[in-house]
């Protein structure tokens, strides 16, 4: 078998045209490293063939000569050959139903699969992510979304003057835009009927600095949770403040039991023992940013029923949903799938429970694009291959023949190997519970 290494063009969605490498640090490996690539053809990748091929890397239509392949989303069934590696976000760490089959043939096939999401240090800390990104293209779609939204209710707002994130053609014109936004609501202010404009944003990881990053480009103040409660009915508020409140873990749970107080480490490691208690805060929102981590067995956020009470009273201070989260009926459950880049938006209805694309409708405004970064495709690849770069060596020179005790793989790279030779490993063995779905 060849040491190529393939770059696999992307697929799943018609959007997609991040790379998990760009042609300059293609060219570093090849001249630094001795290595050698070859990148499958791709007329919508945000790289062209020639730079790829300028770097120094084959440009062909199949992957066929290549034991190591990487990628970023997951991987049609039939392009997976037996005994090879594959590199990339597989999504099938929760036991998502929807990947099961893949990860069943990737097994048959006794093939070896690494999985950036895992690929964490001693403190479980990503190594390699496009979270960033995901929190900067997610909060520019909202503050557009938001200035659509108003625009529906009949508030003419200096939101107008953004655009869907891929639209831009860098990150740097983005922040641009946002920029003069903020300087415009610093100078002339909001209407008064939509103040005070709180953002509310859950988690504190690299998505959340990343909304946190394109709200630092307006007019912001942030606040704490005592405080938010008490802005509603002030008369004496500024029109050209911006609101922010982070929530953390103790904003959103509380214990079961009343008497014990909140504990990270036991809500960690017993989530079903807590409740959610974040609906004292919905009210006092006008845009909810979710980007924190979340699976089954914790509280949600927001439930319909809870949506449904709140929007039983009137029209809702909340106006906008953006959750980067992405998790089909999940942390807020309103969001009932993923959204595509090219038609991004849905208004949820909390009394029919029906979703209608766009801007328009009764309810409440929900972005829920399941590939941010690639609304950002240019900077948020050459942000993840700047982490990535460094592991392409381990990965393509380690013996994947070796019993997986013996594999010479950095221990960050170890514990991101899902699949040796077709069998999970140890930390993984719990899927086998979900390959019957």
């Amino acid at each position: 078998m060849s040491n190529y290494i393939g770059i696999r063009h992307e697929d799943k969605y018609v959007m997609e045209r991040r790379a998990p490498l760009t042609p300059k640090h293609v060219k570093r490996l090849i001249e630094h490293q001795k290595l050698d690539f070859i990148v499958q053809s791709s007329a919508k990748r945000i790289f062209s063939d020639q730079e790829y091929l300028n770097a120094g890397a084959l440009v062909e239509n199949d992957l066929k000569k290549c034991n190591v392949i990487l990628g970023v989303k997951e991987m049609p069934l039939d392009f997976f050959e037996a005994g090879k590696t594959y590199v990339f976000f597989s999504h099938v760490i929760k036991g998502q139903p929807y990947n099961m089959p893949m990860l069943r043939r990737m097994m048959e096939l006794g093939c070896n699969l690494i999985d950036y999401e895992r690929i964490v240090d001693e403190q479980n800390k990503r190594l390699i992510f496009f979270g960033r990104y995901a929190g900067l293209a997610g909060m520019i779609n909202s503050f557009w979304a938001l200035g659509q939204r108003l625009k529906y209710f009949g508030f003419d707002t200096p939101f107008l003057h953004i655009k869907q994130a891929h639209h831009y053609n860098s990150l740097k014109e983005a922040k641009d835009a946002v920029s003069c936004v903020g300087q415009k609501i610093a100078e002339k202010g909001l209407p008064k009927e939509i103040q005070p404009l709180v953002i509310g944003i859950t988690g504190y990881g690299n998505v959340s600095l990343g909304v946190q990053e394109i709200c630092g480009l307006l007019p912001i103040k942030e606040i704490s949770t005592e405080k938010l409660v008490e802005l509603d009915g002030r008369h004496d508020l500024p029109s050209n403040i911006i609101y922010k409140v982070i929530f953390k873990e103790k904003h959103l749970s509380a214990h079961q039991d009343k008497s014990v107080e909140f504990d990270l480490y036991d809500y960690y490691n017993n989530p079903q023992h807590y409740e959610s208690v974040f609906e004292q805060y919905i009210p006092h929102l006008s845009v909810l940013m979710n980007c924190m981590y979340w699976d089954v067995r914790y509280p949600r956020l927001i439930s319909l029923d809870y949506l449904e009470k709140l929007y039983s009273k009137g029209n809702p201070k909340l106006t906008v949903i953006g959750d980067i989260t992405c998790d089909a009926n999940g942390s807020v459950e309103c969001t009932n799938h993923g959204t595509v880049i090219e038609d991004p938006v849905f208004v949820y209805n909390p009394l029919t429970k029906q979703n209608t694309f766009g801007f328009e409708g009764e309810g409440i405004l929900d972005m829920a694009v399941d590939i941010l970064p690639s609304e950002l495709p240019r900077d948020s690849s050459d942000g993840f291959a700047d982490a990535l770069v460094n592991f392409i060596k381990p990965i393509v020179f380690a013996d994947y023949d070796l019993p997986f005790e013996d594999l010479d793989l950095p221990k960050s790279l170890k514990k991101a190997l899902i699949l040796h030779k077709g069998e999970l490993t140890h930390e993984y063995e719990y899927l086998e519970e979900y390959l019957g779905s």
